[in-house]
Formats: structure tokens, C-alpha cells, sequence
């Protein structure tokens, strides 16, 4: 079995407190001695225990090593020093043409206009007037496409209208055929009234013409019988 999780933190035994550090220290050193030689690394340790007793391990000269240290970290300091100034002035520059964003807008809008002279007028005039001239043309051009997809969409509707009447003058005949186009008893198809009937659906909308007659008059005659007597 393993051993338990170890909680870091402050050893309040004395005793104990001192010989983990001395079992740590060592193999700190260790593994500072294997790292420098395994990967030709410059090492340098410094510990301080708590009775203010120094060890230190360095695989060349310390000195050379702190020196090295206070050097890069030097030249680090200076490398932000100066990205912190690089980064100053972009943002100024940024600040400084949205300012003069912010103004132009406001000439635009027909504000702060006291300060200009003739030709800057005319010059921003001119700008207005190509600005307008190019927001008619891409109305006009939404307006063109508009209209042409409503003629599509009506021309589609119309097509599809045609279709439906002829489907419904289709069904309308082949009932008409189901209906008045069976036998007479003797045996010859009524082709005639059928004829007729569709003649007089396709004439529904047709005036119809009436005309008045005069009754007849019908003559009844009793022809006279002779009566034989016998």
C-alpha cells in the first residue's frame, strides 16, 4: 500500500520539522546536482533553515549565476518598460483619430460647422453629394430586384392558376362522360345529349334569348255518327 496524502503545511512538532527538512534539503540538492548534469543546465539553490543556517548547491560559480539572474531580469524589466510604452503611444494614436472620427461625424451631421472655411464646405459638398448619389443607386437597385422577384412570384401564381383550371375542365368532362355517357336500351350511346350537355356547360355565361307565342287554337269536331235503327 501506498502511502496517504501528506497535508502542507507548517510542522508544529520541532523534532519533526527538522528532520523533514533535512530529508527535503538533501534531496532538493539531489535533484538540482541531476537536473545540472543531465541537461547541462545552470543551476544555483539558496535555502535558509529557520535558525537562519545557509545551504547552497550551484553547478558553477554562484556569483555568476545571481549575477546572471539580476542581468535577465534587468533586461526583462526594460522589455516590459518599453512594450508598456509601445502599447502607450498606439492607444494615443487610437484616442487621437477616433477624435477626429467623432468630429468629422459631427461636420457631417451639419454641427460645428463655424470653424470651417469656403473650400472645406464645398470639399465635404462634394462628399455629401457622391454619399446621396451612391445611397440612391443601391435603393434603386433593392427596389429593381424587389420588383422583379414580384413579377416571378406573380407569373408563377398565374401558371399555376392555368393548370388548376385545366385539371378542373379535365375532371368536370370525365364526370360529364361517367354521367350521360351509358347505353339507351337499344343499345346505341347517348353521344348526342352528352354532345349537348357539355356544349351547354361550356355555354353557362351565355345570353339566353326568349320569345313569346300565341296559343293555337285547336278546332274539336265531333264527327257525326248516323244512328242505325234496326
Amino acid at each position: 500500500m501506498g502511502r496517504g496524502k501528506i497535508v502542507i503545511r507548517r510542522i508544529d512538532d520541532t523534532t519533526s520539522r527538522q528532520v523533514t527538512f533535512s530529508k527535503r534539503r538533501n534531496g532538493l540538492l539531489k535533484k538540482a546536482k541531476e537536473l545540472g548534469i543531465l541537461c547541462d543546465a545552470e543551476v544555483g539553490v539558496i535555502i535558509y533553515s529557520s535558525t537562519n543556517k545557509l545551504y547552497d548547491f550551484s553547478t558553477t560559480s554562484m556569483k555568476s549565476i545571481i549575477e546572471r539572474y539580476n542581468k535577465s531580469k534587468e533586461e526583462h524589466h526594460q522589455l516590459a518598460n518599453s512594450s508598456s510604452e509601445f502599447w502607450q503611444r498606439e492607444a494615443a494614436m487610437l484616442r487621437q483619430q477616433l477624435q477626429n472620427l467623432q468630429e468629422n461625424h459631427r461636420q457631417m451631421m451639419g454641427e460645428e460647422l463655424s470653424g470651417l472655411s469656403v473650400k472645406e464646405l464645398q470639399t465635404m459638398e462634394t462628399q455629401l453629394e457622391m454619399s446621396l448619389r451612391g445611397v440612391r443607386m443601391k435603393k434603386d437597385q433593392m427596389l429593381v430586384d424587389e420588383i422583379q422577384e414580384l413579377s416571378q412570384k406573380g407569373n408563377l401564381l398565374h401558371q399555376e392558376n392555368v393548370e388548376l383550371v385545366n385539371l378542373t375542365r379535365q375532371e368536370n368532362m370525365e364526370l360529364c362522360k361517367k354521367g350521360f355517357g351509358t347505353r339507351d336500351p337499344n343499345g346505341a350511346k347517348r353521344n348526342g345529349f352528352l354532345s349537348n350537355n357539355l356544349s351547354l356547360v361550356e355555354d353557362l355565361h351565355a345570353p339566353v334569348e326568349l320569345q313569346l307565342c300565341q296559343p293555337q287554337q285547336s278546332n274539336h269536331e265531333t264527327p257525326t255518327r248516323a244512328t242505325k235503327l234496326g
